[in-house]
């Protein structure tokens, strides 16, 4: 599919919601592999290499983004 867009990876330990725009590339429908590397003193949810399923979330003063939500397969 060769289409690449931006997901929103949570960050794991942050004591709040904190979210990650992270490069991933379509591989089907609502699936993603996202790319890397993971920040120094980051800890995402899905690593990256992983093929993850995404779903549209509005943010708060923002527009519609996709989230990942799960572990998917291609």
């Amino acid at each position: 599919m060769d289409e690449t867009c931006t997901v929103y990876v949570a960050l794991l330990d942050e004591g709040v919601a904190v979210w990650r725009p992270v490069a991933a590339e379509r591989v089907g429908p609502d699936l993603f592999r996202l790319a890397g590397p993971v920040p120094d003193g980051e800890r995402w949810e899905f690593q990256p290499g992983a093929v993850v399923r995404c779903r549209a979330h509005a943010f708060s003063g923002a527009s519609r983004c996709l989230v990942v939500v799960e572990l998917g397969r291609s």
